[in-house]
């Protein structure tokens, strides 16, 4: 087994590599100093490798190359853009960049909406509160080298501050047009008191990303969160959300996956204030070289409050799925109620679920479950079906949207969950 030091210098090594050959992107001084902080992380922390203990069951090379693999961009003709049939204001982002002529008015919104690189310039802004500062917060206990590249070197995306309830959802649409395109983007969202969001996320993004959300949920706000990452098959990518949370405060987050080669999902939620509440949900149907990573950590900071974790994934034809995720209880955390289930379905022999559930509890009064399972379609379930004239075909695609069903209960909105519920039984009827 390599020595730790030396794992540790060859680490620093590839962030040196990696990150000497950009520059940090100048602004006005608390940008400044927000990037040039988190490089110092990235170059202290190194890299991520397949060593480290929250790699161990994802290859980070892609993710940490020098130049991201050509992907293909897949023109999908048969089923309208995804939220199309819903009053949005969109943000779109081709290869990353923003598109104001293919972009709504921001003011329709009802909220403050500036891009970052603009906002970046000036020499104060609410955000500087908050870039760079919850994704620091996030490096402990485990570290996260790829967020805090995003946050030294990004210098594309928005920043949302919601004062009261938002008119109309925002919509952040990723278009694709290159085979080559590597995107960094950093959003910061911020949810005043008693102000509430619908933020919805869809598209390929680029060949390769690297997203980074930033959250800050005041006293009684609420966001709702809503992302699908597209259908590209060749795409890598990594994303990060970071949120801490007020005193009564609500988030609800929830991604569905299809397809890609290789997607790492991270969340780390503070609940800060009591009686806070977080629920972190995705739904994953993915086929062939597919690698899904969904890896989560809530930690209970403050009495009554509550959190749920719940992960489906859907796997054929050799497709990897992986959940990691912690709930952590502070001494000062009592009657905390925390919620975790990660299960998948692997429809043959050749798919793989890998799963690590934790929980780390210091307070006395909580009530905290976790559980994981895989296995086939239940063959009494699949006869109950097929013995009332069900074709099988059918019998199997109606027992997979039940076990996916869980995940989806965690949109609020009940026309969003069906309208994702119906996406992915197109996409079974695709992969049948």
């Amino acid at each position: 087994m390599m020595p730790r030091a030396k794992l540790k210098a060859q680490k620093q090594d590839a962030a040196h590599a990696l990150a000497g050959a950009l520059s940090v992107p100048q602004g006005g001084g608390w940008a400044t100093r927000a990037r040039n902080a988190a490089k110092a992380r990235l170059l202290d922390m190194g890299m991520p490798v397949k060593r480290d203990e929250y790699w161990r069951y994802t290859d980070p090379r892609d993710l940490t190359a020098q130049q991201a693999r050509s992907a293909k961009v897949l023109n999908v003709t048969d089923e309208d853009p995804v939220f199309s049939a819903f009053d949005r204001v969109k943000l779109v982002f081709v290869d990353g960049v923003f598109d104001e002529a293919a972009s709504d008015d921001l003011a329709l919104a009802g909220v403050e909406i500036s891009l970052l690189d603009d906002a970046a310039r000036a020499d104060l802004h609410w955000a500087q509160d908050i870039y760079g500062k919850l994704e620091a917060r996030g490096q402990t206990p485990v570290e996260r080298p790829l967020a805090a590249f995003n946050t030294a070197f990004a210098q594309k995306g928005v920043l949302i501050r919601a004062t009261g309830k938002a008119a109309k959802p925002v919509a952040l649409v990723y278009l694709r047009s290159s085979d080559m395109a590597d995107a960094v983007m950093h959003h910061v969202v911020r949810v005043e008191q008693g102000a509430e969001l619908t933020l919805l996320e869809n598209g390929p993004v680029a060949a390769r990303f690297n997203q980074v959300i930033e959250v800050d949920i005041a006293d009684g706000g609420t966001l709702h969160h809503v992302r699908t990452q597209g259908r590209d098959h060749d795409r890598a990518g990594s994303a990060h959300i970071f949120a801490q949370m007020g005193q009564g405060a609500q988030l609800k987050s929830f991604t569905l996956t299809a397809n890609g080669r290789l997607v790492r999902n991270e969340a780390m939620i503070w609940l800060d204030g009591q009686g806070g509440s977080a629920h972190i949900a995705g739904a994953t149907v993915g086929d062939g070289a597919f690698h899904h990573d969904d890896t989560v950590f809530i930690a209970h900071c403050a009495p009554d409050c509550e959190s749920r974790q719940v992960f489906k994934k859907v796997l054929r034809n050799g497709a990897v799925g992986v959940f990691q995720g912690k709930i952590l209880v502070e001494q000062a955390a009592q009657k905390t109620d925390g919620y975790q289930i990660s299960q998948a379905l692997l429809l043959d022999e050749n798919a793989q679920f890998l799963a690590k559930p934790e929980l780390e509890i210091y307070a006395d009064d909580v009530k905290c479950s976790h559980g994981s399972t895989s296995g086939e379609i239940d063959p009494v379930h699949l006869f109950y079906l097929r013995a009332r004239g069900v074709p099988e075909g059918k019998a199997k695609m109606l027992l997979v949207l039940a076990f996916l069903a869980e995940a989806l209960e965690e949109i609020a909105d009940p026309e969003l969950a069906e309208d994702l519920r119906v996406r992915m039984e197109n996409w079974l009827q695709r992969h049948s």
